[in-house]
């Protein structure tokens, strides 16, 4: 089975060290590369075609998000896990609008960064339980929600998935919850997906609380 390919981009280099020392332990991951700012970040992608990045955000000559950006232009097969000490609103929504699939914080367990790379490679949009909290409280504040009660197209099973999904947790974990496979829950989001007309997650949970399917006290 061929390995999930990571190219590391972060400053520190005794975060590297010990970020890449975690995910060289896993039998179906090796790290291609390493690169010390966005501008090698964005040069290695092109020479390494790594599955993912694990992107900081704050490094010299060219930032995450900047590099994020250039990748998603030139690379869009390659995805982008932001992984970083920030959880400021401004650094989120910049990610999320530059196309990173995921946004993890440095204070996160080593198995949870296992669990979002294997996530984000097998196709979903991750984001730390706290990260997509705030997504949805500024989206909340920001709309009025429709009629509550109704779910418009989707089906009450579709809704019990979207309603999990809204909390950030991953598709396995959402499984667990409901006592279905994995691949039960990936194809409800795909169907849920391609009824809303969105590509992720968080473009289907936006929707969802707009339309006033989901409230905000469900996400507690």
């Amino acid at each position: 089975m061929a390995k999930i390919k990571i190219l590391l981009a972060e400053d520190h280099i005794l975060v590297r060290e010990g970020t890449r020392e975690i995910i060289q332990r896993e039998p179906d991951m090796e790290v291609v590369g390493e690169a010390g700012d966005g501008n090698q970040a964005v040069k290695m992608t092109g020479k390494l075609c790594p599955d993912i990045v694990i992107m900081d955000i704050v490094m010299p000559n060219l930032n995450g998000i900047e590099a994020t950006k250039q990748i998603k232009a030139k690379y869009p097969d390659t995805a982008i896990l932001m992984l970083t000490a920030y959880d400021d609103e401004h650094y989120i929504f910049a990610s999320l609008d530059a196309k990173a699939s995921g946004y993890l914080l440095k204070t996160a367990r080593g198995q949870e960064l296992i669990s979002t790379i294997r996530a984000i490679c097998s196709g979903e949009s991750v984001l730390q339980p706290s990260i997509a909290r705030k997504v949805i409280e500024r989206y909340h504040a920001a709309t009025k929600p429709g009629s509550k009660g109704m779910t418009g197209p989707l089906t009450k099973k579709e809704m019990d998935v979207l309603r999990l999904a809204a909390r950030g947790i991953s598709n396995k974990e959402i499984a667990e919850e409901l006592n279905l496979k994995v691949q039960t829950v990936r194809s409800r989001l795909k169907k849920t997906f391609k009824k809303l007309n969105v590509s992720s997650r968080t473009e289907a949970v936006m929707y969802a609380m707009k339309k006033g399917w989901i409230s905000l006290h469900e996400l507690h």
